[in-house]
């Protein structure tokens, strides 16, 4: 009888390679110092439940790592990284959470073994109850639609699905998911292309509207959705990009005109009002507030593009809503033109506090922009201010809440300069936001070494996003389109 030697020798060499890693540390050189760990993990606010923390150590061999918790347990992993088993790791922040996780690490580098100063996790009383996060994941450069796609990750483990790609719709570009307050039973994203169109998911139904309507003069771009799911805000943008030669400056992407409307799922009308789709002025980012009762847009003046690009800058604005009709005048709630600036993507927290938006100097997609930085607009109170605790030189954009109001998520280009990646804070009652931390990989030195993708537009998803791609893609790639209409007062 033969046997198999295949499995035997697949189960030797992982033996092997566990023993190779399972060396205990010995003659410990102590190092004043903290651990060269990548990502930069200490001092970082986590939530209970989140996926393992592992890390990296500059040039280790073997990292042996022992874990504590203030309130109870230890976690102990000796291997090539810092890996730690997914439910021990969910047990012990669970079990400290109000608390704070110490991390004494060792290091084998060069066949020496290293010491360094303990670190501490803090991990958070602040639930982070959402299933996961939504992004979209494209080339830094993307004059031609190279792959590119809509992906969730879960945020408990490092369980990754795309939710779009546009290999199922050759040459188009898919544009970013956005979800009515984290909740993907209504959700919406455009795309752009031979094939455009805006699809909207709403009440079970899924439906794929023609791409550009004449009373808009362009497409349904940069979408919120009203709470109550009946409405769903949209700009429509005449957006072209060009490329500088100037290292500082890649890429430019900047409207020729836009405008603010209402899109009516269930009756496939457009709510358009004068006071948003004015040739004077661009207007753009629409926001619900979480009462529905008033949209949050930018508004600059309008210049004639491209040679003007410079001089546009945006202000963050409000319009009273209610029962599908705007009323009352327009609202400056702040002024950044006043201070030569320029206010972007703004969002309001779901608890109705405040409203985080990107400060940049110029132009209406900051993401380019090495000066752009996330600040934070206290509603009571009316004060708004960078948030230097999260702030790097490099840019900060692309933000979205969690519904509990205490986590964020925004996009940084910190690390190179070039990606833009994913990090998470978290706010306390004072609005104080905690040290970012890059989205957690299994192996996150290779993860990022080997990603040439940039992470853009993340949100919160309160459950997994269910799409049939596949019918989607079909539905897309067909001529088959749904026409909106203006709806008549």
């Amino acid at each position: 009888m033969m046997i198999d030697m295949k499995p035997i020798y697949i189960l030797l060499t992982l033996m092997l390679l566990a023993a190779a890693c399972a060396e205990s540390p010995k003659d410990v050189s102590t190092i004043d110092d903290y651990p060269p760990i990548y990502p930069d993990y200490l001092g970082v606010t986590i939530p209970a439940g989140i996926a393992p923390m592992n890390f990296n150590v500059k040039d280790a061999d073997i990292v042996d790592v022992n874990v504590k918790g203030s309130v109870s347990g230890n976690l102990h992993v000796n291997d090539s990284y810092a890996r730690f088993p997914m439910d021990a790791w969910h047990r012990l922040t669970a079990d400290n959470k109000g608390g704070k996780l110490t991390f004494e690490v060792k290091a084998k580098i060069g066949g020496k073994w290293y010491g360094y100063k303990d670190f501490e996790m803090l991990v958070s009383d602040y639930p982070l109850d959402e299933y996961g996060v939504t992004y979209r994941r494209v080339s830094p450069g993307y004059e031609v639609f190279g792959k590119m796609g809509l992906y969730q990750r879960e945020i408990a483990t490092f369980d990754e699905s795309p939710i779009m790609e546009n290999t199922l719709i050759p040459g188009n570009c898919v544009n970013c998911h956005t979800a009515n307050a984290c909740n993907p039973d209504s959700y919406t994203f455009h795309v752009r292309g031979a094939n455009g169109a805006t699809l909207v998911h709403s009440d079970g139904k899924t439906q794929i509207l023609k791409s550009k309507n004449e009373a808009l003069g362009g497409s349904m771009v940069y979408p919120y959705w009203h709470p109550s799911g009946k409405y769903c805000a949209y700009s429509t943008n005449d957006t072209h990009q060009s490329f500088h030669v100037v290292k500082e400056e890649l890429i430019e992407v900047f409207d020729l005109k836009s405008d603010v409307f209402i899109y009516c799922p269930a009756t496939n009308e457009l709510i358009l009002d004068t006071c948003l789709m004015t040739k004077e002025n661009f207007e753009t980012y629409p926001a619900f507030s979480p009462d529905g009762k008033s949209l949050y847009f930018c508004k600059s003046k309008a210049y004639d593009i491209p040679e003007n690009y410079k001089k546009v800058q945006y202000n963050l604005c409000k319009i009273a809503f209610e029962d599908g009709h705007f009323s009352g005048k327009i609202d400056t709630l702040f002024d950044a033109v006043a201070i030569n600036k320029n206010c972007t993507f703004a969002k309001p927290s779901y608890d109705g506090k405040y409203i985080m938006f990107t400060m940049s100097d110029y132009g209406c997609f900051p993401i380019w922009h090495h000066e752009a930085d996330l600040w934070l607009l206290d509603l009571q109170t009316g004060n708004a201010r960078p948030l230097d605790e999260i702030n790097s030189p490099d840019t900060e954009s692309s933000h979205n809440w969690s519904t509990g109001s205490h986590w964020f998520a925004f996009v940084s280009r910190r690390e190179n300069g070039l990606y833009s990646q994913l990090f998470f804070s978290c706010i306390d009652d004072s609005g104080k936001a905690s040290k970012p931390f890059l989205l957690p990989q299994e192996n996150p030195l290779e993860y990022y070494s080997n990603t040439t993708y940039s992470f853009n537009i993340p949100d919160f998803t309160t459950k997994k996003v269910e799409i049939d791609r596949h019918a989607v893609g079909k539905g897309l790639m067909a001529e088959e389109r749904v026409t909106t209409k203006v709806k008549s007062n």
